[in-house]
């Protein structure tokens, strides 16, 4: 009788068949893939804060906090209510993720090649590339990638937004329609899939256009994307100093006289994945706290016009990202600014996190060259 593991040289040679095939792609390809498959994994990984945080940011929270809101949503729609949206959110993220990360690495080296001097990349240790090199490089592949993508994260955003409250009769004029309750309710016309929201944004006219709230995402993901590479890019150059100079006085300290230098003894560095994890974190966090108040803005915009109480309490529409941002600290003072943060910190952190170190076990995994 054949064991359970009867199987496993063969899955073994398949595992490595498919993994050499994969190597042999161009390296386009193969950065495409790693983006998308670390966009995607990521992104799914947080999918219920990134609901709570999109229903806090446009006024829909359902309860008093994180906890009371994910309860009023599991009663209502179940288990599969966390990732309303999600969907449509990995449609948009694995090809931005892909472009993003594809970009980033194609402008990082004609930025090395343009900017730095010839004899730098010929470096015995490998050549250091200055961290605001990475910033420019973030910057410009974030805003090609947002741009490409945009009408997805819209499409994500209107999904999430829309809730589903206890089903009670209306109790006001605005809530009122000569339709069936459940095809109306009182939180604005509701859909389930990408095809119906998006006959919906059709329905509505232009003030639904799915390029409303790109200003504030562009201007907003210029710095972000910048500065998550460019913190990421820093840590980990101080991480392979501290570990050159670790790796020196130990084997200066073993060789004694014999000592001649570190680089007959120190093999190219390879960033641990807790060490990956942990940067990738505090360069999403740094990165997301500055550029925050553009991202309230963008989905307060993104959702005008799903129902009509801001009309009916006479909250003016948002016509651009200052005049949305000077309405939200009228309104609601400077903290309105950073309305879901704490949520967003909660969510950033795993999510830039295994974004990182799934994209460098990706490179790892394919051959590709690792940046330090």
């Amino acid at each position: 009788m054949r064991g359970p593991n009867d199987n496993t040289p063969a899955a073994g040679t398949a595992s490595a068949q498919l993994q050499q095939h994969m190597r042999g792609l161009p390296v386009l390809a193969k950065e495409l893939m790693a983006g998308g498959v670390a966009g995607g994994l990521s992104k799914t990984s947080v999918a219920p804060l990134e609901r709570v945080k999109i229903l806090f940011q446009t006024g829909q929270m359902r309860g008093t906090g994180v906890g009371s809101t994910l309860v009023h949503i599991y009663q209502n729609e179940g288990t599969l209510g966390f990732f309303k949206g999600n969907g449509a959110s990995v449609l948009r993220i694995v090809p931005y993720a892909a472009l993003n990360f594809a970009a980033y690495e194609r402008l990082r080296e004609l930025l090395v090649d343009g900017l730095l001097p010839a004899s730098s990349h010929d470096q015995p240790d490998g050549l250091k590339v200055p961290p605001w090199l990475d910033l420019l490089a973030g910057s410009a592949a974030g805003a090609a990638s947002t741009f490409v993508t945009y009408p997805l994260d819209f499409v994500r955003t209107r999904l999430a937004y829309q809730t589903r409250g206890p089903r009670t009769p209306a109790s006001s004029p605005s809530s009122a329609s000569p339709s069936p309750p459940s095809a109306h309710p009182p939180d604005g016309p509701r859909s389930s899939s990408i095809p119906s929201s998006s006959k919906y944004q059709a329905s509505a006219g232009s003030g639904s256009s799915t390029s409303r709230g790109l200003g504030p995402t562009l201007a907003g993901i210029l710095p972000y994307a910048g500065l998550k590479f460019y913190v990421y890019q820093s840590l980990k150059q101080q991480y392979a100093k501290a570990d050159d100079f670790a790796h020196f006085r130990l084997h200066r300290d073993a060789e004694g006289p014999d000592f001649r230098s570190q680089e007959e003894h120190h093999s190219p560095h390879r960033l641990p994945v807790l060490i990956s994890m942990s940067f990738g974190a505090v360069a999403g966090l740094a990165a997301q706290t500055v550029t925050f108040p553009l991202d309230v803005v963008r989905r307060q915009m993104q959702v005008q016009g799903l129902h009509q109480q801001a009309q009916s309490h006479g909250q003016p529409a948002i016509r651009s990202t200052l005049h949305g941002l000077a309405n939200i600290v009228r309104q609601h003072g400077w903290a309105g600014l950073f309305r879901g943060l704490s949520i967003n910190y909660m969510k950033v952190a795993p999510t830039t996190a295994i974004g990182f170190a799934v994209y460098d076990g990706m490179k790892g995994y394919l051959d590709l060259p690792r940046h330090m």
